[in-house]
């Protein structure tokens, strides 16, 4: 146990019992192994958030925005590249930090590699969003010569430069999502106004305008959470959007029915979640990532890294 979350743990866990005693069962959690774990979990996840809220409070060296530094990482640079005002190569580092992820032994060796063009030139927004065709005719050529690997989440995914769901047909979608002659400031302000002042309507608008290859559930709710934390974008998800989901449907089916096939819909999860976090107040962010942690090991916490 964190000893700073320590508090934040038993009352989540007191949370969660009385929840289930006076509004709604959560049969999942009637051992007390079982909602002791979920706490845990809840807390892992907070840990998590806070940390990336510590993270922007720092100062960030360039170098982190740096391919060809030793300290280059994705999402630091984001942020740095942000306070720069470089908003269009903050949210695309960040695309790229989505796309291959951090492979638990190489971390992201794909991503620096990917980015620095591996010497023949930078791969950056204004680059990349001009021809992204020759990106193509690059990874073709250079394939062979990339390291590292994609993350346990992206493991199915290609560098295959012929393959219509490889990376440069994903980046090509993406480019045509952000639209070639549009700002990502544009994209950002277009949704906004689509989505009013509520900061869960204007997430769901990025969620469901986000048509980008290989970009499902789990790829479009993680990169679009990223961005909400990284302050990209006044967004956070006001739901655990549990349709298409794996994990995250388990562990609210375990939760609310006591075993992972629970026959219950994810409309009806969702309005107990909802219900739920009005009682915890964590968020559905924390919500979701708990839940698809917590399934995997119910009644003993395991700290998964992703």
């Amino acid at each position: 146990m964190w000893p700073k979350y320590e508090k934040i743990a038993k009352r989540l866990k007191t949370a969660l019992q009385e929840f289930s005693a006076t509004e709604h069962p959560l049969p999942g959690i009637a051992a007390a192994a079982a909602a002791e774990t979920l706490a845990l979990q809840m807390v892992a996840s907070l840990r998590r958030l806070d940390y990336t809220q510590h993270l922007r409070k720092r100062h960030i060296s360039p170098d982190r925005a740096d391919p060809s530094s030793p300290l280059f990482d994705p999402e630091r640079g984001s942020m740095y590249l942000a306070s720069q005002g470089q908003f269009d190569e903050a949210f695309w580092l960040l695309f790229l930090s989505a796309h291959f992820g951090k492979h638990r032994k190489h971390g992201w060796l794909r991503v620096k590699e990917v980015y620095s063009g591996l010497g023949s030139g930078q791969w950056t927004w204004a680059r990349i969003s001009k021809d992204p065709g020759s990106f193509r005719i690059w990874l073709t050529a250079h394939a062979h010569k990339i390291g590292g690997g994609f993350s346990n989440h992206r493991k199915y995914e290609s560098l295959r430069a012929d393959s219509k769901k490889g990376t440069a047909s994903v980046i090509e979608s993406y480019v045509e999502w952000v639209g070639p002659h549009r700002s990502h400031a544009k994209m950002v302000r277009d949704l906004v106004q689509a989505g009013g002042n509520d900061p869960h309507s204007i997430f769901d608008h990025f969620y469901r305008s986000m048509k980008v290859l290989r970009f499902g559930r789990l790829g479009k709710f993680d990169f679009l959470a990223l961005v909400g934390r990284l302050d990209l974008a006044p967004i956070e998800p006001g739901s655990a959007y549990l349709i298409g989901a794996t994990g995250p449907l388990k562990g609210a089916r375990l939760l609310f029915g006591g075993t992972p096939d629970a026959n219950i819909s994810e409309k009806v999860l969702e309005e107990r979640l909802r219900a739920l976090d009005a009682k915890l107040k964590v968020g559905m962010q924390v919500m979701e990532d708990s839940l698809c942690n917590w399934q995997k090991s119910p009644k003993k916490f395991i700290h998964f890294l992703g």
